[in-house]
């Protein structure tokens, strides 16, 4: 926010908040507010972020802090990043010039708080904190346990895919890729690649809230591609579609539509396959459903597993003797996957393209590659007369 008002104003961002500073400061003495003034701690003071930077640099020793490849949200006229709060509207426009936002790969710094994600809900019930927020705070989190596995493509690549319902495998007739996963470009032939990279453009211009509503009308491309369904060794196109993201799960989805809502809309959008792998109990619905054909939408509850080869007649379900277990222990024993758990939580992503407030302190050499900084040459400045506009 600093560096996004002192473009505006065009004063250097350190000028524009040490002015925001006394005049916040004088604010607060004419209100009689009686503070410590000599304790004051100012974040973008070099004295300060000097332990910023000597934390990142523990965190990083011990494994914590990484760079990889991630999304952004991208300005292509202020060509900076922003904020979730600066892109505004459904079209989803940067709020200083106007122009579409669009998502783009950058080298970013994470921290590695998904190693503590057991942890954190372990030890829910040792705070006293109101059931809502505990609910919240679990539902952030977001475990799930399931089986990985994995889809060999005949573009001779390899596409994981986690699931919690490993049972229904059998029931996969496509696969979905959200648009911005790393094997797009891979799995697309030729002929597709011209759709394919359409879509790519449209979808990086909506976020994940309105990719995943579940009222939004189904769009997709194939890409032409395909791959092979690994229990049953069926050939099953290859999609990308906006309701798959990369922040959740592989960024690959099994498409089962016979048995979850929005691969059965998918499904019937595409005139693609649908098949009955879990038989609804008798009751279930007023007219027997004895085939793919008698949904009038997915199936996602019990029944009884049918058309799944080694788990057919098994009830449908996770418990010890049901369908899931039955289906993860078969694929570890053919050495098609695994069981697996997950959580929704992702590492917290910490850097921007900023010429303005505590520089990470790492060196990236061409020679040696990204090394710290040592701690005798902490605090890591920034040029003061460094151009900070974005170019």
């Amino acid at each position: 926010p600093a560096e996004n008002a002192a473009i505006k104003n065009n004063i250097h961002p350190n000028k524009w908040t040490y002015a925001n500073i006394d005049r916040m400061r004088g604010q607060l003495r004419t209100m009689g507010a009686m503070w410590a003034w000599d304790r004051e701690a100012i974040t973008c003071d070099p004295n300060y972020y000097k332990w910023t930077q000597w934390f990142f640099l523990k965190l990083y020793e011990s494994g914590m802090a990484y760079r990889e490849f991630a999304p952004v949200d991208w300005c292509p006229s202020c060509n900076t990043t922003l904020a979730r709060e600066q892109v505004w509207g459904d079209d989803r426009h940067c709020e200083r010039c106007g122009t579409p936002v669009i998502k783009k790969d950058l080298f970013q710094w994470k921290f590695r708080i998904t190693d503590f994600a057991e942890a954190l809900l372990n030890d829910m019930d040792h705070i006293d904190w109101p059931e809502r927020v505990k609910t919240m705070q679990t539902n952030w989190i977001g475990r799930s346990e399931g089986a990985q596995v994995t889809f060999a493509t005949e573009a001779g690549s390899a596409i994981d895919v986690f699931t919690t319902r490993p049972d229904t495998l059998w029931g996969a007739t496509f696969m979905v890729l959200a648009p911005e996963h790393p094997l797009v470009e891979t799995v697309t032939s030729d002929e597709q690649r011209a759709a394919v990279e359409a879509y790519q453009e449209q979808a990086a211009r909506l976020d994940e809230i309105a990719r995943g509503a579940a009222d939004k009308e189904k769009s997709g491309v194939f890409t032409g591609g395909y791959a092979i369904n690994p229990v049953n060794g069926a050939r099953i196109p290859i999609w990308i579609a906006d309701y798959v993201m990369m922040g959740y799960g592989t960024g690959a989805i099994m498409a089962v539509p016979g048995h979850d809502q929005r691969d059965f809309e998918f499904a019937k959008k595409f005139g693609l396959e649908i098949k009955l792998v879990v038989q609804p109990p008798a009751d279930a619905f007023a007219d027997a459903v004895t085939s793919a054909d008698d949904l009038a939408e997915a199936w996602p509850g019990d029944g009884v597993m049918v058309n799944s080869g080694p788990i057919n007649g098994l009830p449908a379900g996770k418990e010890e003797g049901q369908s899931v277990k039955a289906a993860i222990d078969w694929l570890l024993q053919n050495g098609k996957g695994r069981a697996e758990v997950t959580y929704r939580l992702r590492d917290w992503l910490i850097s921007r393209q900023r010429m303005w407030g505590a520089p990470i302190p790492m060196i990236h050499c061409p020679t040696c590659g990204t090394v710290p900084v040592p701690y005798a040459d902490l605090p890591v400045l920034l040029p003061d007369d460094a151009e900070f506009k974005p170019t």
